[in-house]
């Protein structure tokens, strides 16, 4: 289902939402997060798909490769490391500490009795295990029951403590803060609650580092409206929209371009809150192949972007996703072949099903001129599970992508 925004605005960047996140604070997060060895020492890719937007009857689609940006193979690299950072230069703040150092051990004797906790679907846990093993402080990591074997491996890989509960994902959060406040950990989630709104805020920020990137790679003189006409985000609870969108948001002003959340059909929290005006609950299952998608209740910080900074929110069905992972692996319509795991290829998925109807598409005001921008969130984070949705493995289509005679790369 496609629901129009009726609050949405094109206005310059409210002075208000530029008070929780900014352009400055990404490009900040940019700086710190380059000392960490576990990030590639680059942008990442921004590739043109010129025959898949032909077929799909758009004027370009590009798509910003966040699989590609760690071994960690998501864009959750960018959240969680920078808000365990920023959490420790609080918890001491004359120490001295320095971010960059801080993400190279250099303090691991002063913070070795420090632990965190995250609730996580895989991605956001595994990241923030990753930057508390290089750090030198604890981590915890609460898992529910549908998260995978595979991909609680590719977590407790990192040193983290698992604890597994019989529920949920929003009751895993849950039992997360509760753990912290009995242990004396502190959460680092990226879901704001009542009280609890500066780690998120700082998760939030680190996503801008994606649009950064973007808005480099494409440069064009301030005051120009986006190179692109329409923005592709993936829902969840609503973090990673709110750090992308912002970032355009206050970089493009009233000429922002147009944003479409995307959301599993049965984990729709956004999409309930947009029609609702308030920050609301999924009446769904909460159980979709996305599983870094399959969040039950909205950030309510993360809402004060969405609310009036997303013009559309769309809900698409698993098959949706799944034939967007092999129309990127094959390469299907003759371009470069990407690696792109459930969640990641949810904006191809949604484009797919707004171009396959007239009336749709109408009502999200794409054409033959459009612009796209999609953002592949992850790569394939559970190899398994991959394989069996796309009928070979992750390595064979890099293979693939690297013998690729034709790419074009921006």
């Amino acid at each position: 289902m496609l629901f129009t925004n009726p609050a949405a605005i094109k206005t310059a960047y409210p002075t208000e939402l530029k008070a929780i996140l900014s352009k400055a604070g990404a490009d900040e997060c940019r700086l710190w997060i380059s000392f960490w060895n576990r990030i590639y020492a680059r942008a990442t890719p921004l590739r043109a798909l010129p025959r898949l937007a032909e077929h799909l009857g758009v004027g370009s689609v590009l798509i910003k490769d966040e699989g590609d940006r760690s071994v960690l193979g998501s864009f959750k690299a960018l959240g969680a490391p920078i808000a365990l950072v920023r959490l420790i230069l609080r918890r001491w703040p004359s120490s001295g500490f320095e971010p960059g150092r801080l993400f190279q051990g250099a303090y691991k004797n002063e913070v070795a009795d420090f632990t965190v906790i995250s609730a996580t679907d895989g991605n956001h846990g595994k990241a923030l295990a990753a930057a508390a093993q290089s750090i030198g402080c604890g981590c915890v990591i609460v898992l529910h029951a549908k998260v995978s074997k595979e991909r609680e491996q590719a977590i407790a890989q990192y040193g983290a403590q698992i604890v597994r509960i019989a529920g949920n994902y929003d009751e895993s959060v849950e039992e997360a803060a509760r753990l912290g406040r009995v242990n004396g950990w502190e959460v680092v989630s990226d879901t704001s609650y009542e009280g609890y709104e500066e780690v998120p805020r700082d998760v939030m920020q680190g996503y801008g580092v994606i649009s950064a990137e973007i808005v480099e790679a494409l440069s064009a003189p301030e005051g120009q409206g986006a190179p692109f006409t329409h923005v592709f985000l993936q829902g969840g609870v609503g973090g990673l929209a709110a750090g992308v969108l912002s970032y355009f948001w206050e970089r493009y002003g009233d000429k922002r371009p147009q944003v479409v959340i995307v959301e599993p059909a049965q984990a729709d929290c956004l999409y309930q809150s947009a029609t609702s005006g308030i920050p609301s609950r999924t009446n769904g299952s909460v159980d979709s192949v996305m599983a870094g998608l399959a969040c039950g209740e909205t950030s309510p910080l993360a809402w004060k972007f969405l609310e009036t900074g997303a013009d559309f929110f769309l809900t698409i069905e698993d098959s949706d996703a799944t034939e967007a992972m092999r129309v990127l692996a094959e390469g299907r319509h003759g371009d470069i072949p990407l690696v792109s795991g459930e969640s990641g290829a949810a904006g191809l998925a949604a484009l797919q099903v707004l171009r396959a109807s007239d009336v749709l598409a109408r009502q999200a005001g794409l054409t033959d001129a459009s612009r796209i921008l999609l953002i592949n969130t992850e790569a394939a984070t559970a190899p398994a599970i991959y394989a069996e949705i796309v009928g070979t493995t992750d390595d064979a289509i890099r293979a693939r992508q690297a013998a690729w005679t034709s790419p074009v790369t921006l």
